[in-house]
Formats: C-alpha cells, sequence, structure tokens
C-alpha cells in the first residue's frame, strides 16, 4: 500500500504514539507485508525468531516490538504492540467508507460492460471494457477488472484477508488495505470467493479461468492461462506461474509456489512448492506416476501376506 504523499518517520510515530530510531524526517512512502515490501515502506514484526528477515528485508521501516540495532539506512518505530499498530495505520490511510448505492459513483466501468441487477460495486472500483457481470455479483472497494472479463452470479471479490493473531480474549484480525487485480479475458465462475490482499494485491493473470465455488486466498498471484477447477482453495500469500491446471477439490498451504505449466490432479494436497512442467497427485503430494505406483503397490500386501503364511 503506497500513501498519497511522503510521510516523515516522526509523523508516524506521533500517530502510534510510539517512539523511533532514525532522522525525525526519515522519508516513508508506504506500507507492505514482508513478501511484497519495497524501500521507504514501513514492515511489522512482533517475534525475535523473524526479526532478522524483518531487519534485512527491503523494507527501510521496521515497526518492531524491541529497540534492536538499526541497519544502516533505515528506520525503527519502537511498539509494544507492532500488529496493534499495523492496523492503526491501515485505518488512517485506507479507512472503511460506508456506501450508501448499489454502484458507486466514484466506480469507473468502461464501455458496453453489462452489471446484471442486484450488483454491488464499490467506492473506487474500476471495470474496463465488454465485461459481464452477472446477478448478484459483489465487488469491493478499490478493485480493478480488466477488459472482456466474465463473472458468474454470487461471486465476491475482495473481502478480507484471513489473516488472525490469537490473543488471550481471542482472535484478532489484521486488517485489509489492498485490492484483488483481475486482468483481461479472465473467467470467473460462480460463487467463487477472491480475498483482497491484506496491503498488496491479489492477482489473477490474463486468460485464467476459475470454475465455480474456487476460493484464492489474500495476496495470492494467479499467472496467466490457468485453469482452476471446481471447489479448489488456495491459501494466502501463493504464487501459481502461467498456464497451471489444478483440478478438482485441491488444497494448499501458504506461501508456496506452483511452477508454469504443471498440472494437479483432483483432491490433491499441494503442502509444498513444486516445479512446473509435471503432474502430480495425492497428499502429501507427490508426481502422480511414482503415487500411483505406491498405491498400485499397497493393494499387493494382502497377498504378499498370504504367501508368507
Amino acid at each position: 500500500m503506497k500513501f498519497s504523499r511522503i510521510h516523515q518517520l516522526k509523523e508516524i510515530a506521533d500517530l502510534l504514539s510510539c517512539a523511533y530510531v532514525g532522522p525525525a524526517d526519515f522519508p516513508i512512502s508506504g506500507m507492505n507485508e514482508i513478501h511484497v515490501v519495497e524501500p521507504g515502506d514501513i514492515v511489522f514484526v512482533d517475534h525475535p525468531k523473524y526479526y532478522d528477515k524483518a531487519l534485512q528485508s527491503a523494507a527501510t521501516i521496521v515497526l518492531i516490538n524491541k529497540e534492536v540495532s538499526c541497519p544502516e539506512g533505515k528506520a525503527l518505530l519502537i511498539s509494544d504492540d507492532p500488529f496493534r499498530d499495523f492496523n492503526v495505520l491501515t485505518r488512517h490511510f485506507k479507512p472503511f467508507v460506508s456506501a450508501h448505492v448499489a454502484i458507486s459513483a466514484t466506480a469507473t466501468i468502461g464501455e458496453q460492460t453489462v452489471i446484471q441487477p442486484n450488483c454491488f460495486i464499490g467506492n473506487h472500483v474500476t471495470i474496463g471494457k465488454n465485461c459481464l457481470i452477472h446477478a448478484n455479483v459483489t465487488i469491493y472497494d478499490h478493485c480493478v477488472i480488466g477488459d472482456d472479463v466474465v463473472i458468474q452470479s454470487g461471486t465476491i471479490i475482495g473481502a478480507d484477508a484471513f489473516y488472525y493473531k490469537k490473543r488471550p480474549e481471542g482472535f484478532d484480525q489484521l486488517l485489509s488495505g489492498g485490492r484483488v487485480v483481475i486482468e483481461d479475458r479472465v473467467g470467473i465462475g460462480a460463487l467463487c470467493t477472491i480475498d483482497r490482499g491484506v496491503t498488496g494485491d491479489t492477482t489473477i493473470g490474463a486468460g485464467t479461468k476459475l470454475d465455480n465455488q474456487v476460493h484464492v486466498g489474500h495476496d495470492t498471484v494467479i499467472g496467466q492461462k490457468c485453469l482452476i477447477a471446481a471447489q479448489t482453495g488456495i491459501a494466502g500469500c501463493v504464487i501459481i506461474e502461467d498456464e497451471v491446471t489444478l483440478w478438482g477439490q485441491v488444497g494448499t498451504t501458504s506461501g508456496i509456489t506452483i511452477g508454469s505449466k504443471a498440472v494437479i490432479l483432483g483432491q490433491t494436497g499441494v503442502t509444498k512448492s513444486i516445479e512446473g512442467g509435471k503432474t502430480y497427485f495425492g497428499t502429501p503430494i507427490e508426481e502422480s506416476r511414482e503415487k500411483l505406483k505406491q498405491l498400485a503397490n499397497i493393494k499387493k500386501i494382502p497377498s504378499i501376506i498370504e504367501k508368507l503364511k
């Protein structure tokens, strides 16, 4: 998430009522999660296990719960609760704005695009040309839809990320201030749910097709010309490269990469990053030929036992 202007370190520290390490006028241009940070961004970290990763990341401002040695060229914001204060920043820079009409006056809708009845189009949504948005589709604020996109009924685009911190009193949600970006010629089936990024974008590449009842988690990036069949669940922060096929009821863990032109057979659990250009099956996931051999050998066990009697 980029801010509308450059802010200074002291400004942000005053907003959070926290101490800081670094020049008062140190420039801050945005805030992001660690996997998408750039110079000028704030990243938060609240566990010693991840201090080094945050301090050595591309982010130049680290919101942290302990005063540590500050790397050269960076600044620190010292907070007793970085998770809470990251939410404070999201509320300040990307506040929720309630809607009072079905299609926001700030939405931009391209020529020849058809929007069927009972759709909700949020604030600052952009929809390209020649799109068809079927009935009862919901598109949350700031989402971007390209040209020639078809979205079937009941789909929800831009809901909050499923991202929580466990507290003694319950679960505390990390607020979402990102977007969903859907590129040209994408097809999205009925009753799909595509969550927005926490601070960045959830992206679906040009020419990709989603079947009905597909879920895409926050900050996931799906490449071009992928096919994703029904009841597939893709976790957050997954990278799916171009021309990947995911068959029905595939599920993934978060933070993995699926290589270009991989084929994942139905009901597979993708528990780790996998190379492209191969076909996979099973849980835990393996190349399909190896997994099928194993299953065939398992069937032989009763006859082997019988021979040993």
